[in-house]
């Protein structure tokens, strides 16, 4: 399956939730509006997004005689792909730029960094990666798996070094060579240690005083976490300042809701979704295509 058909199938369980309310011949009435919003709720967007939206959409079916439920299931996509931020920039093509990126163990950072830096070098950027999770056992050697098979270099040390210094040196490795793109892998997190939320705002702190490139931090969100989640996204936001997302695995029993829940409370844009272990099945955020996938065709 392509793209577009691992992410309709990763979605399937909130599609079909919502597909509930879209039942044939259905009318626009209070219970329908009761029961979208209910839907939302349960899809993992929050309760806060639901009403807006909700509401958003009963004045647009007032102004627009909408009154088939059928009517406004393109007019419900269109309001959710609204939800989301734009990104201002993209940091992984609008070089030169250092992508930090954080996340709890098993998010899918170092498969990731794999796969963008393929992605780097097939669009002929020169790119270096930065292994400065020097803590987890075979973590590097799995980074440098991936960074032969994408053909860049990867810049780390010995088990245990201080993951601070680890950036320091990649980034004036980075500057030596004049790379276009840098790519580093942080520790996996307890976004609940308050310690180790210290250490890893030790090492963001370093790298964007130290870098000449901009730096942006990214958040690697599991979708299958839930509502865990937009906790997850919350600490990690509050100690580091993010500047955007990309949530993975999309392609499981997901309820896609929340990934617009964390991109909308927190103001982020998702810079990437994933729906696979291939390198195709990371791809940059469309908004609307996600929201299409997440509501249903049939317009």
């Amino acid at each position: 399956m392509g793209f577009l058909d691992n992410l309709k199938a990763g979605l399937k369980r909130s599609r079909e939730a919502i597909n509930e309310i879209f039942y044939m011949g259905g009318e626009v009435d209070e219970s329908f509006w009761e029961e979208l919003e209910d839907t939302l709720v349960m899809g993992d967007m929050g309760a806060e997004v639901a009403l807006r939206v909700s509401d958003d959409l009963r004045d647009q079916a007032a102004r627009e005689n909408l009154t088939r439920a059928n009517q406004i299931r393109d007019a419900l996509a269109a309001r959710l792909a609204a939800e989301f931020p734009v990104a201002e920039r993209d940091p992984f093509t609008d070089v030169p730029s250092c992508v930090l990126f954080v996340g709890i163990n098993g998010a899918g950072k170092t498969t990731t960094v794999g796969k963008l830096a393929g992605r780097a070098r097939e669009a002929g950027l020169s790119c270096i990666i930065g292994g400065a999770d020097t803590f987890r056992a075979a973590a590097i050697e799995q980074l440098e798996v991936w960074g032969q098979r994408a053909g860049v270099d990867v810049i780390t040390r010995e088990r245990g070094a201080d993951p601070a210094s680890v950036c320091y040196e990649v980034v004036e490795e980075a500057e030596r060579r004049g790379s276009q793109l840098v790519l580093i892998d942080t520790a996996g997190r307890l976004h609940t240690s308050s310690d180790l939320m210290r250490e890893l705002a030790k090492v963001v702190n370093v790298t964007r005083k130290r870098s000449t490139l901009p730096v942006s931090v990214v958040l690697v969100i599991d979708a299958t976490t839930g509502q865990n989640g937009l906790n997850q996204a919350h600490e990690f936001n509050d100690a580091l300042d993010l500047d955007g997302l990309i949530v993975t695995k999309l392609d499981g029993t997901a309820k896609g809701g929340i990934a617009l829940a964390i991109s909308s409370q927190l103001g982020l844009p998702i810079y990437r979704i994933g729906v696979g272990e291939t390198l195709d099945d990371l791809q940059t955020f469309d908004a609307r295509e996600f929201c299409r996938a997440l509501v249903g065709e049939g317009m």
